[in-house]
């Protein structure tokens, strides 16, 4: 008997709290499809004299100094790694030229 009671229980329960997430999923499906409609309605009913915020490259402010000076960095850098771009060719040169004798032809076919 207790067998048959408790399983009634549980199926009673567990059929209370099925219908307890079923309806307040419906409840709530139903207010979302609402308010769905709802922001439709305004956005095409919605005046088109609305200003537009300003464009992003026009809210950018142009400092002329900073980018001197960014400029002036940039270009001291670039010139730092081309002068040990070459410092580092002249050693790889002389350093052909001590081992081997000569002028010795690179690897890329130049001398």
């Amino acid at each position: 008997m207790s067998f048959l009671v408790g399983t009634a229980s549980g199926a009673l329960v567990a059929g209370g709290v099925y219908y307890g997430l079923s309806s307040m999923i419906s409840t709530r499906t139903q207010q979302h499809r609402v308010d769905l409609h709802h922001l439709s309605e305004r956005l095409v009913n919605a005046s088109s004299d609305i200003p537009a915020p300003t464009p992003a490259a026009a809210r950018i402010p142009h400092r002329p100094f900073v980018s001197m000076l960014q400029n002036g960095w940039n270009n001291q850098i670039e010139a730092l790694f081309r002068s040990t771009r070459d410092l580092d060719q002249q050693v790889m040169d002389w350093a052909r030229k001590t081992l081997y004798g000569g002028d010795v032809k690179r690897p890329d076919g130049t001398q």
